[in-house]
């Protein structure tokens, strides 16, 4: 590791300033940063330890209906909130099947968005990778590529985001709080995260010394309570990332859906929203055709990057999977195994 200075501010204020410096980065948990910083994949010349700021620990029920999340907030302390659990539980059951046990406790909220991707050749210093050296190529794009993007990659770049999390906050319309030397704004979670393009290093559309303080859920999502689920897919059952992922809420009206969120995982660089497939439900009465036609329009853009066609059917049919489960109904308590595809459906759960 290289040598770097280490400052410790008592206020989002001066945390600001001191990460407007050049070579600067935020220390969290650093469960993800720290094992950057070893593998020498990146080299700050500054951390800036925020995890002693005031105010950014907190889960808030708002006037208006909504929450707010602090950037601070340990996943495992999200996930296990009874009230925050009731109301989102999609949320709550991509948490849970996150990392492991150890990281949950550890991993913090603000944290969670920032991760960098898993990427092979992103993490191997002797490999091309524009997303890490811009301008050097990408290996991944001839090399071992199966669990790469079928949504959004380009040329420059066909690296996916990890994370669980985003996926149902993207799905339920999160938005984040940010603050910086021009003060606070708010950017909707689905802007947040950028697609590679030609610029892949771009990874956010965060400014330079910006701070992630909150994210916060419309009291709409509140909708899709009784009828939300999140499925992933991986190549074993605990401490894998998502080969596929998808989250899904519906809500109804008698037996038709009223309103519909889906949103995958693991197959784009950002948190992928399927906006054209939450239409084709609207009307619907739940059942296989209508969540086939739903998944199809979700993956209408799909396209294989190298080799991993296979992902683009395997999404499909995450997504049906996902909207039979969650027309079946939220469970009263979460399954032994979060978020699996082979975790059995609990009892007692609200049913259509």
């Amino acid at each position: 590791m290289n040598r770097f200075d280490y400052v410790r501010p008592a206020t989002v204020a001066e945390a600001v300033a001191a990460a407007s410096q050049p070579g600067a980065v935020f220390l969290a948990a650093g469960t993800n940063l720290l094992d950057l910083m070893k593998g020498g994949i990146t080299r700050p010349e500054r951390l800036v330890d925020i995890t002693h700021l005031p105010g950014l620990a907190a889960i808030e029920t708002l006037p208006d209906g909504g929450t707010r999340i602090g950037a601070m907030v340990r996943n495992a302390d999200l996930a296990h909130d009874p009230e925050f659990a009731a109301r989102y539980p999609s949320v709550a059951e991509a948490l849970l099947s996150g990392a492991s046990a150890q990281l949950r406790n550890a991993a913090t909220v603000g944290g969670n968005l920032m991760q960098e991707t898993r990427c092979r050749y992103f993490y191997d210093t002797a490999s091309a990778c524009n997303r890490r050296a811009p301008g050097s190529g990408c290996d991944a794009l001839e090399g071992e590529n199966r669990a790469h993007a079928v949504l959004g990659w380009s040329e420059h770049c066909i690296a996916t985001h990890p994370s669980d999390f985003c996926v149902p906050l993207v799905a339920l319309g999160a938005v984040v709080e940010l603050e910086g030397t021009d003060g606070r704004r708010e950017v909707p979670l689905a802007d947040f995260h950028r697609l590679p393009g030609t610029t892949p290093e771009q990874t956010t559309v965060r400014r330079p010394g910006e701070i992630i303080v909150a994210v916060r859920l419309p009291a709409e999502a509140d909708a899709f309570s009784k009828h939300s689920r999140y499925l992933k897919v991986r190549e074993r059952t605990s401490y894998a990332f998502a080969l596929v992922s998808a989250a899904a809420g519906l809500a109804m009206d008698g037996d038709r859906i009223a309103a519909a969120r889906i949103a995958l995982g693991g197959v784009a660089a950002k948190p992928w929203r399927c906006e054209a497939a939450e239409a084709e439900l609207v009307g619907q009465v739940p059942g296989p055709e209508a969540f086939q036609r739903a998944a199809h329009a979700a993956l209408e853009d799909a396209s294989p990057s190298g080799d991993n066609a296979y992902k683009i059917e395997l999404a499909r049919r995450t997504v049906a999977r996902a909207l039979q489960l969650a027309a079946a109904g939220t469970p009263d308590r979460l399954p032994a195994l979060p978020a699996s595809a082979f975790a059995p459906a609990p009892a007692g759960m609200h049913h259509v």
